[in-house]
């Protein structure tokens, strides 16, 4: 059976532009749970959902982390009201990617795989030998794969496009808290130490301080016996 094969071109012409926005910001914040309740305010505000949220504690700082979609026209003033009063961002990234062209093509195969789809359909009703009618199917199933696939491609693409995603990364720091037990541990060693080297100084002037007391006693022997004599 010879293959059927269809182009459609793939073109943007009038079609709405696809535009994906993403974002991340990080920034210090004096109370974990204060800042929390203003994200959420603001998720609720402008018909948001939290996709994701993590929690985690370095030795430095205690940190969360939001990953927020909103309706892509919300962006900007969810932003606006989940950061009101933060002086200072730590860091912050705002982008767009303009994925119209892919999302065209993608269209463009799907709507060309179809019609190849129904015309396999129309020659697998006039197939009536058996290995003809196992490859048009196999065609067929090997097209409605491609479509699925195709179709759940552009549903992401309009789904990104529809939601911008914006990540809320916000800490509070920490200072190291050291117990008494360790810092007497601490103490202890640092001591032990200090003792330890003292007696290695010692040992490379041993001679030194064996000459020292040498001359000492000498010096108390002479004065000793010079009064002696003059007695």
């Amino acid at each position: 059976m010879q293959a059927i094969t269809a182009e459609a071109p793939a073109t943007v012409g009038d079609t709405e532009r696809k535009l994906v926005k993403t974002g991340s910001v990080t920034f210090e914040t004096s109370s974990l749970s204060e800042t929390k309740k203003q994200i959420d305010a603001a998720v609720k505000k402008h018909n948001a959902y939290i996709a994701s949220e993590q929690a985690y504690t370095s030795p430095s700082s205690q940190n969360y982390t939001l990953i927020v979609r909103m309706p892509a026209n919300h962006f900007d003033v969810l932003l606006a009201d989940a950061t009101a009063g933060v002086g200072k961002f730590d860091s912050k990234d705002i982008g767009i990617q303009d994925v119209t062209e892919e999302f065209v093509d993608v269209q463009a195969r799907v709507r060309t795989k179809k019609e190849l789809e129904s015309r396999y359909l129309e020659l697998l009703k006039k197939a009536n030998q058996i290995s003809e009618i196992l490859d048009i199917e196999k065609q067929i199933g090997e097209l409605r794969a491609d479509i699925e696939a195709a179709e759940g491609r552009m549903r992401y693409l309009s789904n990104q496009s529809e939601y911008a995603t914006l990540t809320i990364s916000y800490y509070v720091s920490t200072k190291p808290q050291v117990e008494f037990a360790t810092k007497f541990k601490q103490g202890i060693t640092t001591g032990w130490d200090n003792f330890m080297w003292m007696l290695v100084g010692l040992v490379h002037i041993w001679p030194l301080i064996l000459l020292a007391i040498l001359l000492v006693w000498l010096f108390r022997y002479w004065r000793k016996k010079k009064r002696t004599i003059d007695r």
